[in-house]
Formats: structure tokens, C-alpha cells, sequence
């Protein structure tokens, strides 16, 4: 355990100005706040704190930084309190170890939505001061050295996977490597043990064939650079981490023999203009190894990496990785945030590039609805490969690999992600479930009357624009739901002879299940509940009229199957498809056909024409059935989906004609399905986008005029 005045010398050697007395309190006061309590090591618990100011020393942090990784555990664990630690040494402290003890306070546990409320608490932590998450991060370090010590497998097991699957990536989204790599191999080490092991094995196995094949290769490498002209490049080598090995085998599905390049070299020069020397030396004295090269200096990541990265078949015909980089990028990409830390020049600035991200995931803690769908998101956000993409003005988009234009706007602005409606990749207009690659250039087209489709979330990749294509798909379907709900409430109300009243339905609520009314009209809508199980609940009937529900339902179907819809019929209108109402896609009604409704727990209502073979199956079930009618001539003027069965002959420029006819009637082909083809004749289904039914029965009476085609019809089921 370090000692009170070396941990207050190792500080001072980088930082002079540095609080010596404060550092010297609070090392006395966590001292005896501990006083005798324990770890599971059997080592005084003060030895904790003490090993994770080291760590953050080690790290070169600000005397804050220090002094909270002494206190961070006081508030949780001993009788200290805020107020204590404010009046002692400040407010600045008292928040940074307010921000630790709220994370360390949510114990680990093994089902998700705890691992995900953990995060995400700790995500709205550093997002106010980065340094309450690098404490973090040392502690959590410390508690991984140690974790031996715990008794209980499964809770080994479980901060592990945690270290894995949040820590570590976090450390790395900063750009702290070497913590990073430290944390995924002691978290390797609990959760595959004997991979590791084996590996290790196999390494040292290489190590004793290969004799001094590094420093063989290292000395080389030297020579080289001096040959060409570089004299003071420092070069290092070494066996890339079990881990680092063990993922790439799993990621390319490989064993340990096929990989060739577990050995990775270094690089470091003075300037940014000898790395590109040092680069051209090396490709004009080794061969390269194609797809290998990346260049991370003009494009840093968004942790602001930076350096060279190419592999090459090197001396002694070894494939081998090599990163160039200067000193500084170097230390950067060695202590991340820490090495150029902002703190001792005054109030933390967060606002650089490599802070992007935390901005993004707080934006998706806002629109995402509970703490599974935020930790999907965010684990999505971290994991994948990045592809660079421009805005117009030239301004660089850092993005998932996979992303498409959606998930481009969402990331220039929340708001031209809402409204897209289209894009342009390098000047040509693409889809907009088209994926991006490196280096295109994305222009969005936006429209104010655009909203968000729930048929983006099928296709985006970032967590930020599914949270708001989910959020606007819950919302509208409430709206939905609730405005079906009450029209349904009112037309059964009507039926039995009464008006909706809603203060009469306050005095049912709680007998009904509902927290408000607005709640009751959403469960009608959703299918929940019925119409005529509120109304018999507001106005119980009468021992004699009790069964009429289904007779009443019969005659209202019978009068809808004579063509003429009901005066209490729902009004329906074009909706986004999967919303509260929807359309059958058995029958595909179309304005201007007769049409009924059927109540679907959970879905709302589906829309089918009254002829359509699928509602046999609903023949037992009356309550059901809904009247629905068109809403108004205002339907035609949304695209509706019609389906016709087409057999054509098979010759060619057949296809053609349909195509053509269509398009020339002022229909268009959402899909086309051969479903029979033989020498003579093809048939066809096709789904056309019409305004009504009298659109579609023109777009039949002209095709059946084409000489091609032997026969078309409407499709049924």
C-alpha cells in the first residue's frame, strides 16, 4: 500500500502547484473514516482508496481527481457524510464524490434492467464532469486486480461481464487504451479462464521456437527507417493480448493458426511529416499487405486517435502490424482524455470532439422508454465499426458501419432526421435504406409536412434515431388508439341509447382497470376492452335484455353487407401502416369498397372488405365486429394498395406492357410476384398504389385491352 507522502510526491512530480494539504487530509480522513474495516483480500479496506489514487496518479490527474479517488467510497460505506467531505474540502469535491457514491450505490445485479439502469446513471453522471467516470473507471480497475478474492463465482462472473460489456468500452470510447486493454484481460481471465490460458500456452510456445524474433524484427525495423533517412524513430513490439487475439478469432471465425499477425510494432517520431516518411519507407521496403492500411491522422477517431496503421510482410517474411504515430498522439492514444487534461487550465471543457458521443447517448436517454431499450441502443452505439461520411459544407459524420442516410440526418439534427424524405450520396439520388461507406459525401432532403416512418426502424443502425422513430410511433399510436377508442365508446353509447357522458365514466374507472379516461379510450382502442363491456358497466342491463349484443351486432353486419354503411359507423382515413388501424393484406380494401372492421387485442382495429373469405373465421366472435366507413372523398387522395392476379404470355416485351399501362393509368408497382410460370404464360400478383377502388377497375379494364395479357383480375386472400 502507498504511503501518505508517496502518493503526495508522485503527484507533485507532474503537478507542482498541486493542494499538498489537501491531499494530506483527505488521505488522514478516509484513513480513519475506514478505520478497521475489511476487503474480501483480508487487507484493510483504507488500502482501497489508496490503490485508486494511484491509479489516477499514474494517470497524471488534477489534485481533485486524486482527493476523490481517497473519498470516493466515505458517503457509501462509513459514517462520512456530503456535508462532512463539503465543509473539509470544498463543493468541487463534495459533487465529483456525490457522482461516485450514486453509481457504486446501485449494487450489480444479474438481471438486465439493473446492469442497464447502472449505465445509464452512470452515463447522466459524467456527463456533468468527465472526472467522476475516470474515478470510476480506476476503482472499478482496483476491484477487477482483486477480484480473486470474492468467494461467490456467479458474483465474479457478473462484474466481469459488466467490465466487459460496459467499462471497458467506455474506457475505450475515451481513449484511455491501456486501461482498457488491463480491464478486458482480467474480465477475460473470470470469463473464459481456459481460452485464455491456452492461449497463453500457445504464445510462449511461439516465444521459445521464435527465440528473440521481436527484438530480431525490431532491429530491422531500425535499420530500415535509418537506411531511409529517419534517425531518431523509437521502435516497439509486442504479442498482441490473449483477448485482443481470442476476439479477432471469433470475430473472422478462424483458429489460431490461420492468424498470422498476433505481433504488432510501433513506430513513434517527432512529426506528423515523418509518419508519412516513415510510412513510404516502410511500403517501398516490405510488401504490403492489402486492406490493411488505415489512416486515423486525417481522420481521427472520435476519441481522437490518431496514427498510421498498415500491415506488411516484414523481416524475416514475418506478416506483421505496424502503427506510426508521434510522441504526443502516442501519449493521447496511451491516457486518452487524461493526457491533455483540461482541468488544470481551469473549468473542464467537454465540448472537443471526443465528447460528441456523450451528448448522442443522453439524447437517446431521453427518447428511449425504459433502460432495456437504452442499453441495446447504447452497446449498439459502442460496438460497431465506424464509416466517415461529409455533410455538404464538408463537416465529418462519424457513424456506425451499416448506417444509412436516417441515421445520418438524425445525427446532423434531430430535426432533419424527423423530417427526411430523402438523400443524395454523392450527388445521386439512393434510397434511404442505402448503406454508407467511408469517405461519401450525404446531402438530406427534408419536407415539413415529414414525419418520422415506422418503417425506418426496420433499416437504421444508430441507437439515436430508433429512440425517435420509437418515440413518435408510441405517441402516434396512443393518438390513435385514444380516437378510435372514443368513437367506438360513442357509437355503443348511441346503440343503447344514451350519449357518452365522460364524467359518467369517472365512477367506472377503477372497476374498469383504467387511470384515467384518456386510458379508457386507449384500452377500447387497443382491443382491450369492448364497447358494449363499458356501456354495461356504466348502465347494467336489465335481466331481459341481456344476449342482445349479438343480434344487435347481426343486424348492423347485415346492413353493412347491403353496401350502406350505418349512421353510427367509425370513420375511418388513410393511416401509417402498423398503426391503430390498418388494412388487410388478404383483401386490401380500397375507398369505395364495402368494409367492416375486426377488434384485435393489442393491434386496433384491421380493416377488410365485407366479402373477404378471413372473416368466416370471426363468424363466432360478434363483439368483435365493428362498422367502419370511409371517412370522406378525401380518401383518394392517399396512396391505397391494390392486388391484381395476372396471367401474361410469355413473350418478350410482355412485362414491359404491363409496366407500362399501369404507370400510363396512374398507378404504381409497390411489388410484383411471379407465382407460376410455365413455356407459354406467366401469373402474376401485383400490388398497385391507387387512389380507390374505381382507379384500380380502370387500370384492369385497361390491361385486359393488351394483346399479352390472357386474363386479369383483383385478387382475393
Amino acid at each position: 500500500m502507498m504511503r501518505q507522502f508517496e502518493l503526495v510526491e508522485r503527484v507533485k512530480t507532474y503537478d507542482p502547484g498541486a493542494n499538498e494539504d489537501a491531499l494530506n487530509r483527505a488521505y488522514v480522513f478516509s484513513m480513519k473514516a475506514h478505520g478497521s474495516q475489511m476487503r474480501a483480500s483480508g487487507d484493510p479496506y483504507f488500502s482501497h482508496p489508496v490503490e485508486v489514487a494511484g491509479i489516477l496518479a499514474q494517470m497524471k490527474l488534477d489534485g481533485a481527481s486524486i482527493i476523490t479517488g481517497l473519498l470516493h467510497d466515505t458517503v457509501e460505506d462509513t459514517v462520512a457524510t456530503l456535508d462532512d467531505i463539503e465543509r473539509m474540502f470544498g463543493p468541487d469535491i463534495a459533487r465529483l464524490v456525490d457522482g461516485v457514491t450514486k453509481l457504486s450505490r446501485i449494487e450489480l445485479q444479474s438481471d438486465q434492467t439493473k446492469q442497464a439502469e447502472n449505465f445509464r446513471k452512470l452515463v447522466l453522471a459524467m456527463s456533468e464532469d468527465i472526472r467522476v467516470l475516470l474515478v470510476k473507471l480506476a476503482d472499478r480497475l482496483h476491484n477487477m486486480q482483486t477480484l480473486r478474492y470474492i468467494k461467490d463465482e456467479d458474483k465474479r462472473r457478473r462484474i466481469a461481464r459488466e467490465t466487459m460489456d460496459i467499462y471497458a468500452p467506455l474506457a475505450e470510447r475515451i481513449g484511455m487504451h491501456r486501461m482498457k486493454d488491463e480491464l478486458e484481460d482480467l474480465a477475460f481471465a473470470e470469463l473464459y479462464p481456459d481460452a485464455r490460458q491456452s492461449l497463453k500456452t500457445r504464445l510462449a510456445f511461439l516465444r521459445e521456437k521464435g527465440g528473440d524474433l521481436v527484438a530480431r524484427i525490431i532491429d530491422a525495423l531500425n535499420k530500415t527507417l535509418r537506411d531511409g533517412g529517419i534517425a531518431d524513430a523509437q521502435v516497439s513490439g509486442r504479442e498482441k493480448s490473449p483477448y485482443a487475439i481470442w476476439r479477432k478469432m471469433q470475430r473472422k471465425n478462424v483458429g489460431f493458426e490461420q492468424l498470422s499477425d498476433i505481433m504488432a510494432f510501433r513506430v513513434t517520431v517527432d512529426t506528423v511529416e515523418e509518419c508519412y516518411h516513415a510510412l513510404g519507407i516502410l511500403h517501398s521496403a516490405y510488401p504490403v499487405v492489402p486492406g490493411r492500411f488505415k489512416d486515423y491522422i486525417s481522420t481521427p477517431k472520435p476519441n481522437n486517435y490518431r496514427s498510421l496503421h498498415t500491415g506488411v510482410i516484414g523481416p524475416e517474411r514475418q506478416r506483421i502490424e505496424v502503427q506510426i504515430r508521434t510522441r504526443d498522439m502516442h501519449e493521447v492514444a496511451e491516457l486518452g482524455v487524461a493526457a491533455h487534461w483540461t482541468y488544470k487550465q481551469g473549468a473542464p471543457k467537454t465540448e472537443g470532439k471526443q465528447y460528441r458521443w456523450l451528448r448522442e447517448l443522453l439524447d437517446i436517454l431521453e427518447h428511449a422508454s425504459g433502460p432495456e431499450e437504452f442499453l441495446e441502443h447504447t452497446k449498439l452505439e459502442m460496438f460497431q465499426d465506424q464509416v466517415f461520411c461529409f455533410t455538404p459544407k464538408g463537416d465529418l459524420i462519424a457513424l456506425p458501419r451499416g448506417a444509412t442516410p436516417v441515421d445520418f440526418a438524425y445525427a446532423v439534427h434531430s430535426q432533419i432526421g424527423d423530417t427526411c424524405v430523402g438523400s443524395k450520396i454523392n450527388g445521386r439520388l439512393v434510397p434511404l435504406r442505402t448503406q454508407l461507406a467511408n469517405g461519401d459525401q450525404v446531402d438530406i432532403v427534408t419536407s415539413k409536412a415529414q414525419t418520422p416512418s415506422p418503417t425506418w426502424e426496420r433499416f437504421v443502425v444508430t441507437g439515436k434515431a430508433r429512440a425517435r422513430i420509437r418515440r413518435f410511433v408510441r405517441t402516434q399510436q396512443r393518438e390513435q388508439y385514444h380516437d378510435l377508442g372514443k368513437a367506438i365508446l360513442q357509437k355503443a353509447f348511441r346503440q343503447d341509447g344514451h350519449d357518452l357522458v365522460e364524467k359518467t365514466l369517472d365512477g367506472v374507472l377503477k372497476t374498469l382497470g383504467a387511470a384515467s379516461i384518456d386510458d379508457l379510450f386507449v384500452a377500447v382502442g387497443e382491443g382491450h376492452l369492448t364497447g358494449r363491456e363499458v356501456v354495461h358497466t356504466v348502465f347494467p342491463p336489465k335481466p331481459d335484455e341481456k344476449g342482445d349484443g349479438k343480434q344487435g351486432k347481426v343486424v348492423s353486419l347485415a346492413r353493412a353487407r347491403k353496401g350502406k354503411a350505418s349512421e353510427n359507423a367509425v370513420p375511418i382515413r388513410g393511416l401509417i401502416p402498423g398503426m391503430a388501424m390498418h388494412f388487410a393484406g388478404c383483401c386490401h380494401p380500397l375507398p369505395g369498397d364495402r368494409i367492416v372492421g375486426i377488434v384485435t387485442t393489442g393491434k386496433g382495429v384491421t380493416i377488410h372488405t365485407i366479402d373477404c373469405e378471413t372473416l368466416e373465421s370471426f363468424a363466432n366472435t360478434p363483439e368483435r365486429w365493428l362498422d367502419v366507413a370511409w371517412k370522406d372523398a378525401g380518401d383518394a387522395e392517399h396512396a391505397h394498395v391494390g392486388r391484381i392476379a395476372v396471367t401474361l404470355g410469355n413473350e418478350p416485351g410482355s412485362l414491359g406492357a404491363l409496366t407500362t399501362i399501369i404507370g400510363k393509368s396512374g398507378g404504381n408497382i409497390s411489388n410484383l410476384k411471379i407465382t407460376n410460370r410455365s413455356i407459354d404464360f406467366f401469373e402474376i400478383l401485383v400490388d398497385i398504389e391507387v387512389q380507390d377502388v374505381r382507379h384500380l377497375t380502370n387500370i384492369i379494364a385497361a390491361l385486359r385491352t393488351a394483346p399479352v395479357i390472357n386474363s386479369v383480375e383483383r385478387a382475393r386472400g
